[in-house]
């Protein structure tokens, strides 16, 4: 079987300097985060990621991780009074940012990695991931991760972009290689972190490939549900009791 390419093209790079790059962008881009998801996907991401806390069906009492959950959007929708919702990231100027919105009373903080996260064995109920899980160094140690701090029986919910349909596929990366950069540097003023986030989309492993990595993992029930014809897809996997 051929090894699955998990590098995204930084093959050259080391891990602790990809690393590096990864915080700096989202640095550079943490204030006008969320403008430009909602520009460059003119507000599609917000019905996906509706979609991702949905199907989640967060309830009372409940511990539940949006990991690489940034200024806090996810977390805010599926918070409460009655459960405990994290936000686990490892931008601190994200989180910083997300601490100003007026929705993240119920929220809390927490500075981790995806390949390390901070939570003990067996701790966390269910686990989201919106457009995050590209930009961890070690992909497959990740999603072993995710296993890990989940209880038997917990959910991972990953929603990242995929493959798109072949019918629109040269369309989207006309805009994605042309307008999204272009957008990049006259909102965000970061010409090269969108640069970077697109050409983390086209290397990142298609839906098949994904589903391949959450068995590897352990997780079972894995299946997953394509959005905007294959632009984006949602990846459920269930740790076994």
């Amino acid at each position: 079987m051929t090894k699955l390419d998990t590098s995204f093209g930084f093959r050259q790079v080391q891990p602790d300097e990809r690393r590096d790059r990864i915080r700096h962008v989202f640095t550079a881009i943490a204030g006008r985060y969320d403008l430009m998801n909602d520009l460059t996907s003119f507000g599609i991401h917000r019905l996906w990621k509706r979609l991702l806390v949905k199907t989640a069906g967060t309830a009372a009492g409940q511990v539940v991780v949006d990991l690489a959950g940034g200024t806090g959007g996810v977390a805010a929708q599926m918070a409460g009074p009655d459960r405990q919702v994290l936000v686990c990231d490892p931008s601190l100027a994200m989180m910083e940012a997300g601490r100003r919105r007026s929705d993240t009373a119920h929220v809390s903080w927490l500075a981790g990695e995806g390949e390390a996260i901070p939570l003990a064995d067996g701790s966390v109920d269910t686990l989201t991931i919106s457009f995050g899980i590209r930009n961890v160094t070690h992909l497959e140690a990740a999603i072993s991760e995710m296993y890990r701090v989940l209880k038997p029986g917990g959910r991972l919910l990953c929603l990242e972009f995929s493959k798109p349909h072949w019918l629109i596929r040269p369309f989207y990366d006309a805009f994605s290689f042309v307008v999204i950069p272009r957008l990049g540097a006259w909102i965000a003023q970061a010409p090269e972190a969108y640069t970077y986030l697109i050409e983390s989309i086209r290397r990142f492993p298609d839906q098949e490939a994904m589903n391949i990595l959450f068995l590897k993992a352990g997780f079972a029930d894995v299946r997953y549900r394509n959005l905007g014809f294959g632009i984006a897809c949602l990846h459920i996997g269930t740790k076994a009791s």
